[in-house]
């Protein structure tokens, strides 16, 4: 490997690591709006979305304009990707937390990089042993992690199990047919346009004259604008700047990470101590990642991924 390919590969890496500590540094955050104060889980996934695309697109209006400019051609794949990618994770995996409990959603989701693994191997793609193997030790640290099921799981309908699988499905289509936007265009483009088409489906979905009928307090709102902004925003920036230089699978790997912090987090600012098989499972997924990213991304910068 070059001097520059090891660096490509040291910065996504970093980058998709950062990502995970603000995704699963402000879980205790979701869960104070949606699982404490019962606030429902569609009225978080909206608000957050309108908060960040409020923010992004006025930071680039007065510093980045050129960045909002898309060939028209794009427009039919800005839509995909903001319908069956961004709102679809969005929204799928907070009524899996909701429905089925935060362990379980968290482990059906991180199926995604197994899934990425499937569509490469059914297109013919090479997929590296060490890959594979970080994949499955990936899947089993998250599974030690998150330790029993929630009791919540066992009273969820069919449509809310099918609905915590459709996460994972999302968050896999999302990773993969996001590095083809991003061989075109700088991650802060793909990223204001997908949030800006998940936004405007969800405020059609559920009407903002719902939520603010709502009687929210001002509590509930200021956590909705840090969700916006620590959940939403600058974990998903950091999250397309690291996908560019690495796989999609090994970008999916890496994202496992996400569940180590959130126990980390909880371990550490709600007096929530861990087991010993979570220890584990932290150093399984941590492993996972190094194996699924020790050799040069298969897609440079400038490629994409070719169907």
């Amino acid at each position: 490997m070059t001097e520059t390919g090891e660096r490509h590969l040291l910065r996504g890496r970093l980058l998709i690591a950062l990502a995970t500590v603000f995704w699963g540094g402000s879980a205790t955050l979701a869960r104070y709006v949606f699982r404490d104060h019962h606030v429902p889980p569609l009225h978080a996934v909206e608000m957050r979305l309108v908060v960040a695309v409020l923010v992004l697109g006025a930071w680039l209006t007065l510093l980045r304009p050129g960045a909002l400019r898309i060939a028209r051609a794009d427009a039919g794949y800005f839509l995909l990707l903001g319908i069956f990618g961004m709102a679809a994770v969005q929204g799928t995996y907070y009524h899996a937390i909701a429905t089925l409990g935060v362990g379980l959603a968290i482990l059906i989701q991180y199926l995604a990089p197994s899934l990425i693994v499937l569509y490469d191997l059914a297109r013919h793609r090479r997929v590296l042993p060490s890959t594979l193997a970080g994949v499955a030790i990936a899947l089993l640290g998250t599974a030690l992690l998150i330790g029993d099921v929630d009791r919540v799981a066992l009273s969820a309908r069919p449509l809310d199990w099918a609905v915590g699988f459709g996460s994972a499905l999302a968050f896999a289509f999302y990773i993969v047919f996001s590095k083809r936007g991003l061989a075109r265009y700088p991650p802060e483009t793909v990223l204001f346009y997908t949030l800006l088409i998940a936004a405007v489906f969800w405020t059609i979905a559920v009407p903002p004259a719902r939520i603010l009928g709502a009687g929210h307090g001002p509590g509930i709102w200021a956590a909705f604008a840090a969700l916006g902004i620590l959940n939403t925003l600058v974990p998903f920036a950091l999250f397309y700047a690291g996908l560019r230089q690495l796989t999609a699978t090994q970008a999916g790997v890496m994202a496992t990470l996400e569940p180590v912090v959130a126990v980390l987090a909880a371990a550490a600012f709600l007096d929530e101590g861990l087991r010993p098989l979570q220890w584990l499972g932290a150093a399984g997924v941590l492993t996972a990642s190094i194996l699924a990213t020790r050799r040069r991304p298969e897609v440079l910068e400038a490629q994409a991924e070719r169907g």
